[in-house]
């Protein structure tokens, strides 16, 4: 455990409630906490989940941007409904990224646990990618991989960011539960 993990878990579980409360300060709070972790993955040999960091702060760019295009003159941001066929694609698009992350993972770095680290990666750029469209199906998403990074955490030794990714979990149940589709938006 160090202050930049604590830090770290501070700033990301803020960003997280901010989100959940569609406040456009999530943004800045978020590329913080990323930049934080994408050090603390690297040094715990999370290699996809530290690249994971890296996509995050370029979503955190196009998600402020898109965001801030979007919202309603009350400020909130609109939340959208996907369609079945957008929510199929991008499980499939999850499985399809966490076989290639994981062969990439086992062949070139020392990773030991390239499956897991890969899976997760994969579907948390999808329901990063789901949160910048504004749907809310994106917090379920979050609720099945937050449970499962908490076990690799553990694993790995990372008590703070495992309480932190517990958090995750019902603060996203939160997120669900706050995120009503505006019935005017679009997919």
């Amino acid at each position: 455990m160090s202050l930049i993990e604590i830090l770290g878990a501070v700033l990301s579980a803020l960003a997280v409630w901010l989100t959940s409360r569609r406040s456009m300060i999530c943004w800045p709070v978020s590329l913080a906490a990323a930049g934080l972790y994408c050090w603390i993955f690297f040094q715990a040999r999370l290699y996809a989940d530290a690249g994971l960091q890296i996509a995050f702060c370029l979503y955190v760019v196009y998600g402020w941007q898109h965001w801030r295009q979007m919202g309603k003159t009350d400020g909130k941001i609109r939340v959208r409904r996907p369609t079945r066929r957008t929510l199929i694609t991008g499980l499939i698009c999850g499985a399809v990224g966490s076989g290639i992350w994981a062969f990439v993972l086992a062949r070139f770095t020392n990773d030991p646990t390239p499956v897991t680290d890969a899976t997760l990666t994969a579907y948390s750029i999808l329901a990063q990618c789901w949160d910048t469209m504004r749907y809310r199906e994106t917090w379920l998403l979050w609720i099945v991989v937050d449970s499962a990074y908490v076990a690799l955490f553990i694993n790995r030794g990372l008590y703070p960011t495992a309480i932190l990714y517990a958090g995750f979990v019902l603060l996203a149940a939160n997120g669900y539960r706050l995120w009503k589709p505006d019935p005017s938006a679009t997919p």
